[in-house]
This record gives structure tokens, C-alpha cells and sequence, in this order.
């Protein structure tokens, strides 16, 4: 299990518990849960890459402690 830190698009900071083989769209949910936005509706940032939904967090690098933004 890793800790991603976010920061939603309210300006709130979120910490997850995830796996590396979680796909971002797992990620998504989670967030949107709190604010009420649908997930589909939220873009994940970092610096310029955006996430898709079908690839694994493994695959983009993300690692323990890491902080994502969210659109």
C-alpha cells in the first residue's frame, strides 16, 4: 500500500491508501466521494501529464508519498 496526497479541485488535500496497480480511475473515486463531483469529470494532474483511466499508477512512476493534482 502507498499514500498518495491529491489536491482536489476545492483546494482540499486528500491523502489516499492505494496499491501501485490501481488504475487512476480507482484513484478518482475515492476523491470525488467527499465534494459530490462525479468521477468522470475529474482530470488528473502531474505538471503537464494528464492520467488515463485504464493505466496503472505503477506505470506512471507513482510511488509512496507522492502528491497528485486534480482538476
Amino acid at each position: 500500500m502507498i499514500k498518495v496526497g491529491c489536491n482536489d479541485h476545492l483546494g482540499k488535500k486528500v491523502c489516499l491508501k492505494c496499491r501501485t496497480a490501481d488504475t487512476s480511475r480507482d484513484l478518482k473515486k475515492p476523491i470525488t466521494a467527499q465534494p459530490g463531483t462525479h468521477w468522470n469529470k475529474v482530470i488528473l494532474k502531474k505538471w503537464f501529464m494528464i492520467f488515463k483511466d485504464r493505466v496503472s499508477l505503477g506505470d506512471y512512476g507513482i510511488h509512496d508519498g507522492m502528491n497528485l493534482g486534480a482538476l
